[in-house]
């Protein structure tokens, strides 16, 4: 059985799966996006993105068909996808087109809860913003999002699905998650979340960097766009040039940490610190 349509992620209402546990309450007002999966091996020649459709490539190497106008995003696999599957991670790329469609910022990035706000934590690939996150989940802190952030006109955040996805050195170390095998591009273990608000207001960024010791330096807003535009998960000309100058004005920091996990509590503990005197 489907999960009622008010359920969703992302700011958009899902049909097609019944990941309940993944979702969160969806509003009547948050747009309709059906999910579908069709077995085949059709290899995407050129991506693209037009006001009506959109046609990417999947990491996994299938492809993404987003149809505006039937609110419907098709994966084009060579094997069948789960429902959790569908919702995290192949949602993401679905989400963001619909987001760009919608005019709402979205980034590359994973959220938390600080202060009665939300904070973005951001950064490359392999910086530790899951393993972040999942040290602020089992200690107590609501996180909104692991994998993307799309934020509204008014600057709030929706919430994402609700699992953060570790690799296994982080797993293993934390002591968390559950196996999924291959997902999407690399091996999986799954930490759910609790339930969390399907929208909630923003605060600011973290950017996380190596360093050789624990420090956060305070951003410009020139600096806190250029690392924005970085991290944008569609790299086509923004819809709202104007709200992301606006997002970039924001409180930002950029925090740097020795690598390995000793630094990881204490550096959790140092974004909450610091979000909280924002």
């Amino acid at each position: 059985m489907h999960p009622p349509i008010g359920s969703g992620a992302y700011g958009l209402r899902l049909g097609g799966v019944s990941a309940a546990d993944l979702l969160v309450p969806a509003p009547p007002d948050w747009p309709l996006l059906q999910l579908d999966v069709t077995v085949a091996n059709r290899p995407l020649g050129t991506e693209s993105i037009t006001e009506e459709r959109a046609q990417l490539r999947l990491r996994t190497g299938g492809r993404l068909e987003v149809d505006r106008a039937r609110g419907r995003a098709t994966f084009v696999v060579p094997r069948q996808l789960s429902d959790d599957e569908m919702v995290h991670p192949f949602l993401a790329p679905a989400a963001a087109v619909m987001a760009h469609w919608l005019k709402r910022p979205c980034f590359h990035a994973g959220a938390f809860m600080a202060n009665d706000r939300v904070w973005g934590l951001l950064g490359d690939r392999e910086l530790g913003k899951s393993t972040t996150l999942a040290w602020l989940a089992l200690n107590g802190h609501s996180v909104i999002a692991d994998d993307i952030v799309v934020l509204n006109e008014r600057g709030d955040v929706y919430a994402g699905p609700r699992s953060i996805d570790l690799r296994e050195d982080s797993a293993v170390q934390l002591g968390v998650g559950n196996s999924l095998g291959t997902v999407g591009a690399r091996e999986r273990w799954r930490l759910k979340l609790a339930t969390s608000a399907a929208v909630a207001p923003f605060g600011g960024w973290f950017f996380l960097a190596w360093g050789r010791r624990l420090e956060g330096t305070r951003l410009s807003g020139s600096e806190c766009l250029m690392r924005l535009m970085r991290q944008r998960t569609l790299r086509i000309r923004p819809t709202d040039p104007a709200h992301l100058l606006e997002l970039a004005a924001l409180p930002a920091w950029e925090i740097h940490r020795p690598r390995g996990w000793g630094s990881l509590e204490a550096t959790a503990r140092h974004l909450m610190c610091v979000a909280a005197e924002a």
